[in-house]
């Protein structure tokens, strides 16, 4: 028997595997591991007010989903744990970045320790600080956490400052920001929150010009 073949098979075949056009552009989708900073600002902010109007104790994940709109699942995305998020939130999030270049490592130290201190000043965070440390003094998970993601960018911070004083000349060479950190951190932590001092310029130029002083000398001695 002869076969009779339709000569219009490959026409439709093309027009049914043809891609449909529509007059709507494509649905853009969120790249893994890259979270949209519009819902990290709702979130963040969503987080802040809770913890003004309740307190860190009573903030919950579900709340801070409620009020920013959007699914838990979203928030653990972006942060592990409820006390990653409320730091995030009151003190300093992932987005921080080193002073600009005051073109010397004093300069650049004060820039840091005011900025340090405006953080840690902040109401929200004088209520998030306290809660923390009681937290991570229960839980060395969450310790490890921090050093990795909060710790690690204040640190990063300021190895871009002693870098710049590499390149002036006032430090022989590349410098590990731990001890530098320490100076920096430590007295502006006790000062506000176990002696309760007042932070003013004058105390912040002189935790400048003694951490500058001393690293410059370290450095030169080892």
């Amino acid at each position: 028997m002869r076969r009779i073949y339709d000569t219009r098979v490959p026409e439709l075949r093309s027009r049914i595997l043809r891609p449909c056009r529509t007059s709507r552009p494509p649905r853009s989708v969120p790249r893994p591991g890259r979270p949209d900073a519009q819902i990290d600002g709702t979130v963040l902010a969503a987080a802040r007010d809770l913890l003004t109007e309740v307190g860190y104790a009573r903030v919950t994940m579900d709340g801070v989903a409620a009020r920013a709109g959007v699914g838990k699942a979203a928030i653990y995305r972006r942060f592990g744990s409820k006390a990653e998020l409320l730091f995030a939130a009151a003190v300093h999030d992932m987005d921080i970045e080193p002073p600009p270049d005051t073109g010397s490592l004093r300069g650049d130290l004060r820039a840091m320790a005011a900025l340090i201190r405006d953080r840690l000043s902040a109401p929200a965070a004088r209520l998030v600080t306290p809660a923390l440390m009681v937290e991570m003094g229960r839980d060395p998970s969450l310790v490890a956490r921090f050093q990795e993601t909060f710790i690690a960018r204040e640190r990063r911070d300021l190895t871009a400052c002693l870098d710049r004083a590499v390149a002036r000349g006032e430090l022989p060479g590349p410098q590990d920001p731990t001890v530098a950190h320490l100076l920096m951190g430590g007295p502006l932590f006790l000062a506000l929150f176990a002696f309760h001092l007042p932070v003013d310029e004058a105390l912040l130029d002189d935790l400048a010009t003694t951490i500058a002083a001393g690293l410059i000398a370290r450095a030169r001695a080892a």
